[in-house]
């Protein structure tokens, strides 16, 4: 069918075969003119895919009309360009798919048909661990414990890329997924299959919203959607508002990109953007460089909208030649973007399109900040650091309060390591790791601490050897440039050796502490803190001994390692005092913007990034010698505890099964607000007394052997165990933090896992109780995978995070929300209460339904399936349910 939106064939380069291109801007239509940059690429994909199968007429009509519908939930779909993953939901996303294959082969269908039909590169980046630091050989030797941990699973995704066409593997030691993306694979413009048409992405990482930073318009969704989309389903969503972010004025020369995120997170928290764009305009834009941008686009999903869109601008055309791209596809897409008018100019205030509601920041009034103790939102100015943190020792216990008695404030511990004497006291800093896509894909920041470094070194500062430090850059491009730029060797003085090319302490892998470091923590009850350049530090996550984790930037991070305390005022008090006996203070080594700058010039360039990328597949040579199968249907080995086949699909039949009303449930957990995906499926250390350390043991291994949660998400057996599994979960049910519930039945404390257990065997079905923002955090499917195998039928909150709500209609969980003004505390309910959930027969988006209490009380709620096409897939038992149906008939 030909598509009728096609107006124009011109040939953007001359020594190019002709290209079709969907010239938007010559659509005659005033409404294009004034749409959100955002939602052009969006009109762009609908255009594109136009035909009887995907997207009606009526969708791009809808779109056009977003001013006018953007309040009234219209359905559209979206089919992006391509799709990116990283290990810790590729893997599960691989084993989905070799299991999908065998379903449709049982249904009589042709296996094949499962095959990634988009391209989709998976970056290795989620395995690698901080086990060794302070050493010269720390990076080889991570990588090598990294193989031998995972070389299961390593050979698993090298089956996976050989089986299945269209689908790259990154290899391990290569970087972090989203920095990879934004320096080598993202493309701006995609020349395909005759056509010039916008770059765009959904990745199975929260942060895939990065490359929104460089026009690249991308977000975050949970594995099981982007299976999906790989099997060419498009997305359906609801169109969204876009908020206008406008930027003024120039950032003071102290302040750094993450004092402007940390800043716009907390700022958009309070203004509220989940479910919808944030788009940034104004001529504090021109002002900030791609990498400042993406720094920007990354923590998207910490102020909790979809995505955080800056359009294409002469920035990000200079950015695509600096970071080595081919000049005459660079020039080409440049032409290709004037001509469809999404070549922005900041500047120019004529080109501002219409939004759903402006907000404003001066970048004048940011300062040097941090974000913690223990959400990315709750922003303290480092000049404030010492009294927030004093107050939140004594504070109630919550996300800024540890409830320490006022007695306890200075206790101080003595321990013993290497030889010498040392104390720790509650603010004490046992991790200081420059890490994470978030900052270590920004030279400036990057330079910035390695220039401060140097004038630390040299002013004979030291960081106390207990402190875990490390460096985990997103690219090999950033040690060329540390090196090349001379400053590597003050890094490793102070303690900051490269630990390895991942995500390592951002996602928790973070290593073990010293025993006697541990020790003194334990025994004084102290809190202890981490302090990293991530875009995460919940509850838990970095690690189980830090209590107070801080969010900063790469020279703050070393700042604060030197200190050796979070209780410092760094405008009155020393960082320290050097061998002579002279005080230094912060001022007298933080480098200058102008110092940064002429370093970056001199040693941020295009061949670096040519280098780096064009072995980037074949560097690797462990990866280079794994022996893979290759045949099409995966051989599952039963006494694997890394790779089994999952019992998602098992009885599953073409005929669909018509959804019943849940009877009589009971309430497995009880929660408050702001439970993560951290909280209800760690991706870090397995604990060594719980169910999944149990089931492990029983296979025969050692906690050595252990690895991480995320490690073994190809193992459902594990990952139910290890759901709510995390040591700092408050259920109301209990009375202390911990990964445990109440059994009614038997009145017993047990562990959630054993607790499930007994309801299933039983034959009750369960439900979630929570409050605001449930699921924030990742994209990771196993916080929607883990409830449904313990057989959870649905969640009651007050609101979801956009992500996880998705995640649980792939499931087939239903997302029930309170009717607006009510909550479990105005409705009277305890969790301890039966409930049944009436499920009409005929059911539309976001209908209200009943539900019932053995109490004899009933209410009603929100059923969060926003569209016709999320209903679908619940009658199908889930999105996967639904593609294989797809497939078999």
């Amino acid at each position: 069918m030909s598509n009728p939106f096609v107006r124009i064939v011109e040939p953007l380069d001359p020594k190019q075969p002709l290209k079709k291109f969907f010239n938007l801007s010559k659509l005659e239509d005033v409404r294009y003119a004034r749409l959100p940059f955002s939602i052009r690429v969006l009109l762009e994909a609908a255009i594109r895919n136009c035909d009887e199968f995907l997207v009606k007429k009526g969708d791009v009509e809808n779109i056009l009309n977003w001013k006018v519908v953007q309040h009234k939930n219209v359905e559209v779909p979206f089919k992006p360009a391509r799709v990116i993953l990283q290990d810790f939901t590729g893997v599960p996303a691989v084993v989905d798919f070799a299991a999908m294959r065998d379903a449709v082969k049982k249904l009589g269908g042709d296996p094949e048909k499962i095959n990634p039909i988009c391209p989709a590169d998976l970056v290795i980046d989620h395995s690698i661990q901080v086990d060794f630091n302070r050493r010269s050989d720390s990076l080889q030797k991570n990588q090598d414990l990294e193989f031998e941990r995972n070389k299961e699973r390593f050979e698993f995704l090298k089956w996976g890329s050989q089986a299945f066409k269209n689908m790259r593997i990154i290899p391990p030691g290569s970087g972090i997924i989203h920095q990879v993306n934004l320096e080598y694979l993202a493309r701006v413009v995609m020349d395909q299959d005759g056509y010039y048409y916008p770059d765009s992405v959904v990745g199975t990482d929260s942060h895939t919203t990065m490359i929104d930073g460089l026009g690249v318009l991308g977000w975050g969704v949970g594995g099981i959607e982007a299976e999906a989309v790989m099997l060419g389903q498009p997305i359906s969503m609801v169109l969204p508002e876009v908020v206008g972010y406008k930027l003024l004025g120039n950032p003071q020369p102290l302040v750094t990109s993450t004092d402007i995120v940390l800043t716009i997170t907390k700022h958009l928290r309070q203004v509220g953007v989940v479910g919808k764009f944030v788009e940034f305009f104004g001529p504090g834009v021109a002002q900030l460089s791609i990498a400042d941008r993406a720094t920007i686009a990354n923590m998207c999903p910490e102020y909790g909208a979809t995505a955080a869109y800056f359009p294409v601008d002469d920035i990000s055309i200079g950015y695509l030649i600096q970071t080595g791209r081919d000049k005459e596809k660079v020039m080409c897409t440049k032409k290709y973007l004037e001509a469809v008018g999404m070549l922005r100019d900041f500047k120019n205030s004529s080109q501002d399109p219409d939004f759903t509601q402006v907000v404003e920041l001066d970048l004048r009034t940011v300062v040097p900040c941090c974000s913690g103790p223990k959400r990315p939102q709750d922003k303290v100015a480092v000049s404030d650091m010492k009294k927030d943190f004093e107050t939140c020792l004594g504070a109630k216990q919550g996300f800024k309060g540890f409830q320490i008695a006022p007695e306890r404030h200075n206790s101080v511990v003595k321990f013993h390591f290497e030889g010498c004497d040392f104390k720790l006291g509650h603010g004490s800093v046992v991790i200081a790791a420059i890490t994470s896509c978030t900052n270590t894909s920004n030279p400036s920041v990057m330079l910035g601490a390695g220039l401060l470094a140097k004038k630390a070194v040299e002013a004979g500062l030291t960081v106390k050897p207990y402190i875990k430090t490390s460096l985990s850059p997103g690219s090999g491009v950033v040690t060329y440039y540390l090196r090349e730029s001379g400053v590597m060797s003050y890094l490793s003085q102070l303690g900051f050796d490269v630990v390895g090319y991942g995500c390592m302490t951002c996602i928790g892998n973070s290593g073990p502490l010293p025993e006697s470091v541990v020790e003194a923590i334990t025994q004084g009850d102290l809190v202890a803190v981490g302090v990293l350049s991530g875009n995460r530090n919940f509850e838990g996550r970095v690690h189980p001994n830090t209590r107070a984790n801080y969010l900063a930037s790469p020279p703050l991070v070393i700042a604060y390692a030197i200190a050796g305390t979070i209780r410092i005022d760094f405008e009155k008090e020393p960082l320290g005092i050097n061998a002579s006996g002279k005080q230094i203070f912060l001022k007298d080594i933080w480098p200058t913007r102008n110092e940064i700058q002429a370093v970056e010039r001199q040693f941020v360039i295009p061949g670096m990034f040519k280098e780096v990328y064009q072995k980037i597949e074949t560097v690797n040579e462990s990866w280079n010698a794994l022996d893979a199968p290759s045949d099409k249907l995966y051989t599952w080995n039963p006494k694997s505890t890394y790779i089994k086949s999952p019992p998602f699909f098992d009885g599953l039949t073409l005929a669909l099964q018509t959804p019943k009303k849940i009877e009589d449930a009971y309430v497995l957990l009880n929660f408050g607000d702001s439970v993560t995906t951290d909280h209800i499926s760690p991706a870090g250390n397995i604990a060594r007394n719980s169910p999944a350390a149990r089931y492990l043991t029983s296979r025969g291994l050692t906690p050595r052997e252990f690895n991480s949660y995320g490690s073994r998400r190809g193992n459902d057996a594990v990952m139910a165990r290890g759901t709510f599994a995390n040591i700092r979960l408050v259920n109301k049910f209990i009375d202390k933090q911990g990964p445990q519930t109440v059994h009614f039945p038997s009145g017993e404390t047990l562990d959630v896992f054993d607790a499930a257990e007994r309801y299933k065997q039983a034959g009750h079905p369960l439900i979630v109780l929570a409050g605001k923002e449930y699921g924030a955090g990742s994209s990771r499917d196993w916080a929607a995978k883990g409830p449904f195998l313990l057989g959870v039928k649905a969640v009651l909150a007050e609101s979801y995070e956009r992500i996880h709500r998705s995640n649980l209609v792939g499931m087939g969980v239903i997302p029930l929300q309170y009717l607006p003004g009510e909550d479990a505390g105005t409705l009277g309910l305890t969790g301890r209460e039966r409930y049944t959930i009436i499920i009409p027969e005929k059911l539309k988006p976001q209908m209200n339904i009943q539900i019932k209490l053995d109490t004899g009380k009933t209410f009603h709620a929100i059923m969060r399936f926003d569209t016709d096409v999320e209903l679908t897939y619940f009658h199908n038992g889930g999105i996967l349910n639904y593609m294989i149906r797809k497939m078999a008939s």
